[in-house]
């Protein structure tokens, strides 16, 4: 297991990877030999470009493998991994290469030749140098890429397999994109240094999604961790559970109703299904809470590693209701290129998340909402959060999403789309008398509309941003 490769020497020789759709794999030994001759490829192609010190270089590959190989060897190679979505157009590619200064593109058509013999090896990274960059879409303005260093990246594995049983993890499915922070960080580097077999089915499509229950059972995964809309396109597809083999699942990355909770936990087979709170920022997980009864939804618990605070009116605190402040050895360094948005995100040692959450003496948390979709109805604020899981409480719903459209003379008024179980007749006037019932009257929602499908980001998120333009243009 000795080597000087950054980060695989966390890596015992037991783990594994493979690529659940061409069969390939790598064991631990070879994806070393792997990064270690793309290292060396690179090192003398950046060489030869006279490329500047610690130059950052795009990782756009398709092949889920040969991307984490490419990530893995720009460590080695002295260079910082920008982590992208591979299917970037022309356009968005140029917007993320002057953002962020990229200096070269690693994809599936790039050449990289062997070094000359006697080429001498480039440094690696160090462990307080720019490692990661996470990058956001490029089409709506300038992409903010998040920084972390290879002693983050070491850090949040560390508290990761503090708290995840290396049982629970023996083999592992990835079913997340792999520029995703959720997929590489918590389902791919956690688990190959807790000496896992990684299975790598990146973000499977709607004819694949009956599949992998079988799959599951076949390949005995005892590991997933997932998105909510993953999970509610599974259960329609495939509504038939496999044997239980889970042994632990994740949800994150977008709030989790009660209600999927328990359907989570009974397709799956095991009550071991975690609410995670997560960002990108953080390095993924933050804090998970398990599934328990009576559910409490938004329910995170305590951080794992750090701790939290609340900003409110009257400042910090450790305890109350208001936006949620981090303190944690995972931490970003910053956002690239912008330090006007990093010193407002990291003020006085505090990461702010942007998330309203109520905060325990005893440290944990119950998310209510993000900051930014607080939808403001006539001096009355409305979580978009709290009305996502309004609708999703109505047997009807399966998915749900509210955002804050203008309006003249309230401000803004709520706005939702929801999408219904299949079979459902019940109509957007239904659910509007069926909310007036459940809640008070700024949260109920002014517009209505039902849709086939939500819009989503290329991470699988729902995007509310997408719905808000499309419900303000009188979309459906």
């Amino acid at each position: 297991m000795a080597t000087d490769l950054p980060f695989l020497w966390l890596v015992p020789d037991r783990a594994a990877l493979q690529d659940m759709r061409s069969g390939r794999q790598l064991s631990a030994g070879q994806l070393r030999a792997a990064v270690q001759d793309r290292a060396a490829r690179l090192g003398w192609a950046l060489a030869q470009d006279r490329a500047a010190p610690r130059p950052r270089v795009a990782i756009a590959q398709g092949d889920p493998l040969a991307y984490l190989t490419d990530l893995l060897a720009c460590w080695a190679a002295g260079a910082s991994a920008v982590a992208v979505n591979p299917g970037l157009p022309a356009p968005e590619r140029g917007i993320v290469t002057r953002a962020l200064g990229i200096g070269l593109w690693l994809d599936g058509t790039t050449e990289l030749a062997p070094p000359p013999a006697d080429t001498p090896r480039a440094a690696p990274l160090g462990a307080d140098e720019p490692a990661l960059l996470m990058t956001t879409s490029g089409t709506t303005g300038q992409p903010k890429g998040v920084t972390l260093s290879l002693r983050a990246l070491e850090a949040r594995v560390a508290l990761n397999l503090a708290h995840i049983p290396a049982a629970e993890m023996t083999t592992t499915l990835c079913p997340l994109p792999v520029f995703f922070g959720h997929g590489l960080i918590g389902n791919i580097l956690t688990p190959l240094a807790a000496g896992a077999r990684v299975l790598l089915w990146p973000a499977p499509g709607m004819a694949e999604l009956p599949a992998l229950g079988q799959a599951l059972a076949g390949e005995q995964v005892r590991f997933l961790s997932s998105v909510p809309a993953f999970w509610s396109m599974l259960m329609r597809l495939a509504p038939v559970p496999p044997p239980g083999t889970l042994a632990r699942v994740h949800v994150g990355s977008a709030p989790l109703s009660a209600g999927l909770w328990q359907d989570i936990a009974a397709w799956a087979g095991t009550r071991n299904v975690w609410n995670m709170f997560g960002m990108t920022e953080a390095a993924n997980w933050i804090a998970g809470a398990r599934l328990q009864d009576p559910v409490t939804e938004g329910a995170i618990g305590a951080p794992w590693g750090g701790r939290f605070a609340v900003l409110s009116d009257a400042g910090i605190a450790p305890a109350g209701h208001g936006e949620l402040l981090l303190r944690s050895p995972a931490l970003m360094q910053g956002y690239a290129d912008d330090p006007a948005r990093s010193a407002e995100a990291l003020a006085d040692g505090w990461f702010r998340t942007g998330d309203i959450a109520d905060l325990s003496p005893d440290g944990s948390a119950v998310l209510r909402g993000r900051r930014k979709f607080e939808i403001n109805r006539a001096g009355v604020k409305v979580l978009a959060e709290e009305v996502d899981m309004l609708l999703l409480r109505h047997p009807d719903v399966a998915e749900a999403l509210a955002v804050g459209l203008p309006d003249p003379v309230a401000g803004e008024i709520v706005g939702a789309a929801v999408v219904l179980r299949p079979g459902s007749t019940v109509t957007p006037a239904d659910l509007t008398a069926w909310c007036r019932s459940q809640t008070r009257a700024e949260a109920v929602p002014a517009r209505l509309a039902l849709r086939d499908a939500l819009p989503r980001t290329d991470r699988g998120k729902p995007d509310r941003v997408a719905l808000r333009a499309l419900l303000a243009k009188g979309g459906d």
